[in-house]
């Protein structure tokens, strides 16, 4: 016998969706009642019509079988299971054949090739580890991890204020209580539809990417290089140049990569520290999330994925954020740009379209694609080396001033790194460092005078009786 007031299917609803909570929040509706917006009684019926929801037995149950399958699968700021197979499904709309082993044959061999080019382009030795050739379903797995950990601190914010938002907007205020015991399920709803954006922007990036350090950040932990076959060939296809050629460049890129976020060891975590940096700090529009709210068609959970997307978060940028984005803007510039012109150098006396193909990478790193797009609203950046000519300028002048031994040692060190002032004058760069080096020197000397008067012997105090004694 369902409460006075709660129509059987949506009596269903609610033990369905809710669980052990169901009878609490039954008993809140039949004790109280609810008000509605003009302050008159209203039952659930009119709540749910109020809301667009739907009263046909056939489409609650079938608005319940879709919302449990969104949230019963995952938990945390990012629903797990729910990326993962959103992801692989993307990954394969267009077809992913398993790689050949003629292909793997042709990536280890780009890449072995590529090992020795490099050899004489800079002091970095390889990187060691597994050389691959992935299918986009295996850049997948392989990436996925990577990708919820760079999304994560926003998801939680997100889901968060989604949260408060249903809760606060949609339910009335006699009814505080019932929002609070709903609000885990609408923390669960923003994971899932984090989730389901998130793994559509991956599965897409799968089919563009062409090996695994294409956003200047690193998607695999630990050493090793990997190249998509596919995706190599299928680039190859709209340039006037024989695939191989194209391989092996890109062979360069992914080994020259490799190399220096393994053997610079504070680098990877240095990128990975400012990305969370700015995530955790980003400030959620609530405005445009009630507006959001909205539009949302419940029966239909990829309308609501729709909903939040296109920026309808309006994440705003705070003075701390635009620093960071900042920070993160000039070492992307200074990978990419390092990238780029030890690329070059290596490929120069061995590809004859060298110049073409380093121009075609920076356009291509410059533009993004539609999946960059989607991961910058979800995470609120891009991950776009916006001055990586400049940077790619600055390694030249610093390998013509003092080789590449030179150029490696700016990596030494995070203190090191060029400053978007330097990017602005990269033959100042030099002269900027050794007189910020003597100036170090010159207070190491002051402190170390400072603090070792205590202890330099000097001449014998005749005050003291130690000093006066034969």
């Amino acid at each position: 016998m369902s409460e006075p007031g709660i129509p059987p299917s949506w009596e269903a609803l609610l033990r369905q969706l809710l669980g052990p909570q169901a009878d609490e929040v039954i008993a809140e509706i039949s004790e109280r009642g609810l008000i509605g917006p003009d302050g008159t009684p209203m039952d659930l019926a009119q709540l749910a019509s109020s809301l667009g929801l739907p009263d046909d037995p056939v489409l609650v149950q079938s608005m319940v079988a879709q919302f449990q399958a969104m949230l019963a699968s995952g938990t945390g700021p990012v629903n797990a299971d729910l990326s993962h197979d959103v992801a692989r499904q993307a990954a394969v709309s267009e077809g992913d054949p398993t790689v050949t082993e003629g292909e793997r044959r042709a990536v280890a061999d780009a890449l072995g090739v590529a090992e020795l080019w490099l050899d004489q382009a800079t002091d970095l030795p390889a990187a060691g580890g597994p050389v691959r050739a992935l299918s986009r379903s295996e850049w997948v797995e392989q990436t996925m991890p990577r990708w919820r950990t760079l999304a994560e601190p926003v998801a939680g914010s997100v889901a968060s204020a989604l949260a408060t938002v249903m809760t606060d907007q949609q339910v009335p205020e006699e009814m505080s209580d019932l929002g609070q015991t709903m609000a885990p399920m609408m923390r669960q709803l923003g994971s899932a539809v984090f989730g389901l954006q998130l793994g559509n922007a991956v599965g897409t990036l799968s089919r563009e990417v062409l090996g695994t350090t294409d956003i200047g950040i690193p998607l695999i932990a630990g050493p090793g290089a990997a190249l998509l076959p596919r995706n190599v060939a299928e680039f190859a296809e709209g340039l006037d140049v024989p695939l191989d050629e194209v391989r092996l460049f890109l062979a360069l890129r992914e080994a020259a990569h490799a190399r220096l976020f393994t053997h610079v060891g504070w680098l990877q975590g240095h990128l990975l520290g400012v990305v969370e940096t700015y995530a955790r700090g980003v400030e959620i529009d609530l405005d445009a999330i009630e507006e959001a709210v909205r539009s949302i068609d419940p029966s239909d959970p990829q309308n609501i994925a729709d909903a939040m997307s296109g920026g309808v978060f309006s994440l705003e940028t705070t003075p701390a954020q635009q620093a960071a984005l900042l920070r993160l803007e000039t070492v992307l510039a200074l990978v990419e740009g390092w990238v780029d012109e030890v690329t070059a150098a290596a490929a120069s006396t061995h590809l004859p379209h060298t110049a073409a193909l380093r121009e075609m990478m920076r356009r291509r790193r410059a533009a993004g694609g539609p999946a960059e797009d989607i991961f910058a609203t979800l995470v609120g950046l891009e991950l776009r080396p916006r001055r990586s000519r400049d940077a790619a300028r600055l390694w030249a002048t610093l390998t013509e001033d003092g080789g590449i031994a030179a150029r490696e040692a700016v990596w030494d060190h995070p203190d090191l790194l060029p400053t978007p002032e330097d990017l602005d004058d990269p033959a100042g760069y030099r002269g900027r460092r050794e007189a910020a080096a003597v100036d170090s020197a010159d207070l190491d000397r002051a402190l170390a005078e400072i603090f070792g008067e205590g202890t330099t012997d000097g001449p014998d105090d005749p005050d003291d009786p130690e000093e006066s004694r034969p």
